[in-house]
């Protein structure tokens, strides 16, 4: 080994372009990114951190006696998983399952479940202006709701079109 200087090497990283540059500054690391779905006409969404996967409906077995939400179990690789029907959990009316149905596999601290759901849509990224907390939120479910996102309500002023529910998955996938 030769004992000369260490050389360094310095990886150069493109800066985002246009508007998207500008709005990623502004929010800087504050930003969360939510996967919104829809049930029952409704659109919602959990963070993205919490869900491990996106999975097609696949054949669900059906387990005796269990809680009433809970769906059965499904063998994701070997894994036995938990599947619950997110409408029962959050008493929204009975629909039919379609094509667009998906589980999501959602990171409940000690195991991962399933949550039924009727579509995914996307991923968004919200800044906290875009996020009002739970506060504004009355009902029987605001024990499961961390708040209400309106994704484009900085950028379009403070009436956004799309507004979705922010599910909390600590106390939603508590049994």
């Amino acid at each position: 080994m030769s004992g000369g200087p260490i050389q360094r090497r310095e990886t150069v990283v493109p800066a985002p372009l246009g508007r998207a540059k500008g709005r990623a500054e502004r929010m800087g690391e504050q930003t969360r990114e939510f996967l919104a779905f829809a049930l029952a006409g409704e659109r919602f969404a959990l963070p993205l951190a919490s869900v491990r996967e996106i999975l097609k409906l696949s054949p669900i077995t059906e387990v005796p006696r269990a809680p009433r939400d809970v769906l059965g179990i499904l063998s994701v690789r070997g894994r036995i998983t938990t599947v619950i029907d997110l409408r029962r959990r959050l008493r929204l009316p009975h629909g039919e399952v379609t094509r667009g149905a998906r589980v999501l596999l959602v990171d409940a601290g000690v195991e991962v479940l399933g949550l039924l759901v009727d579509e995914v849509f996307q991923v968004y990224r919200l800044s906290p202006d875009e996020i009002e907390l739970a506060a504004v939120v009355a009902g029987d479910l605001s024990d499961y709701v961390y708040g209400i996102g309106r994704p484009g309500a900085v950028e379009r002023g403070a009436a956004a079109d799309e507004i979705m529910i922010l599910l909390d998955p600590v106390p939603l996938l508590r049994r």
